[in-house]
């Protein structure tokens, strides 16, 4: 017993001298953000609910609201496609590459850029069975939406590390 607790005590001690610690929401370098997309979508309520549970900032909705917004977050394009890229010897389609795309920026009401416009891109294999067609309909729903979320992951890590503009 007590080998065991002293096992356990020097693995803890290992980890905290080498700095492991949990991911943390990041800090902000505002307060207030207007939500330059339509929340209504689920990449919008997704990213709404990202930025929401965070705790540290106040996502602002309303058009009239920009203004009083410290940053505008702006998705500029969001493009799924479903692309063939195999078949078989009589032309019936075995796997498909799904992509998802997401171009956006972070600027001022002012229009001073904190984020010039970045595309942020993913890609996942689905191979495809005629005789399986819902499951792989249920299949590619879920790799659309794993993809989604993890663009929106990637977002919110941005909007964490971004610096505010040098005003010249």
């Amino acid at each position: 017993m007590q080998r065991r607790l002293f096992a356990l005590a020097m693995a803890a001690a290992v980890l905290t001298g080498c700095g492991f610690q949990l991911r943390q929401t990041g800090e902000y370098p505002f307060k207030t953000l207007y939500a330059g997309f339509s929340t209504t979508t689920p990449l919008g309520a997704e990213l709404s609910r990202q930025l929401r549970g965070t705790g540290r900032i106040e996502l602002l909705t309303e058009a009239k609201q920009a203004q009083q917004a410290d940053v505008i977050l702006d998705i500029l394009q969001e493009q799924r496609q479903r692309v063939v890229v195999g078949t078989n010897a009589s032309g019936q389609v075995r796997e498909l590459q799904l992509r998802m795309t997401i171009r956006f920026r972070l600027r001022s009401p002012e229009g001073v850029e904190w984020i010039e416009p970045s595309e942020l891109y993913q890609q996942r294999d689905l191979s495809f069975n005629e005789t399986a067609a819902l499951s792989k309909e249920i299949e590619e729903a879920m790799l659309y939406r794993d993809m989604q979320n993890d663009i929106v992951q990637q977002i919110v890590r941005r909007l964490s590390r971004v610096k505010p503009p040098v005003v010249r």
